[in-house]
């Protein structure tokens, strides 16, 4: 009798696996290709609630790029002597949002126009940067930046750069999610930065997500 429920048994899980098989292919087949896009703006608190509230965009991680030293902290980045630049890293859904409007979003919330500065930060980490990814990111990049320029936005030139990704270096976990986890400081912080005073002499009042 045992053996009979035994041998049941392994009849009915050869024919379940098939299924199990097809429902793991259809499972990941539905699952969105992400890509990555990483772009510095100054301050990444400041850089991060405004991608986190688009939708399309998975998940949006602060940290430094473009430098040379292995594995920066903050307090080396923010002295200035790695290279590297405060930045956010996202994973987004092409599917739903496309780099363009990343794009758009990045320039409504820097200033384009100032080096290696943003608002009350000043060093080359705190420069505005775009670090793409592949050469339709780095084509969509310089048209937005060449558009931008002829606007006749601005008086100065923009200097925001354009340039290869490299290593991205999460930064430390006190970090991630600050406006969230701090949400009165990070307020102190911006206003007292001046950020969306200067952002709003720039792009208008309501151009500029905080």
């Amino acid at each position: 009798m045992r053996r009979m429920i035994f041998c049941i048994g392994l009849l009915l899980a050869a024919l379940a696996a098939p299924f199990s098989a097809a429902g793991a292919q259809t499972s990941a087949a539905s699952r969105p290709q992400l890509a990555t896009a990483t772009f510095a703006g100054g301050c990444f608190w400041c850089m991060e609630s405004p991608f986190d509230k688009l939708d399309g965009v998975v998940s949006v991680t602060v940290g430094y790029t473009g430098g040379t030293k292995q594995n920066p902290t903050y307090e080396q980045v923010s002295a200035g002597s790695t290279g590297h630049a405060e930045a956010v890293q996202l994973q987004y859904d092409p599917g739903k949002i496309g780099y363009a409007k990343l794009l758009d979003t990045f320039w409504h919330n820097v200033d384009p126009v100032t080096p290696n500065a943003q608002f009350c930060d000043h060093g080359n980490q705190y420069r505005s940067a775009i670090f793409f990814h592949d050469e339709e990111q780095k084509r969509l990049a310089e048209v937005s930046k060449a558009e931008l320029g002829k606007s006749g936005r601005f008086q100065q030139p923009i200097v925001t750069e354009i340039v290869p990704a490299s290593t991205f270096w999460p930064a430390e976990d006190y970090h991630q999610h600050y406006y969230l986890k701090n949400p009165l400081r990070y307020k102190f912080y911006r206003t007292a930065c001046g950020r969306d005073r200067r952002l709003e002499e720039l792009w208008g009042r309501q151009d500029h997500p905080s």
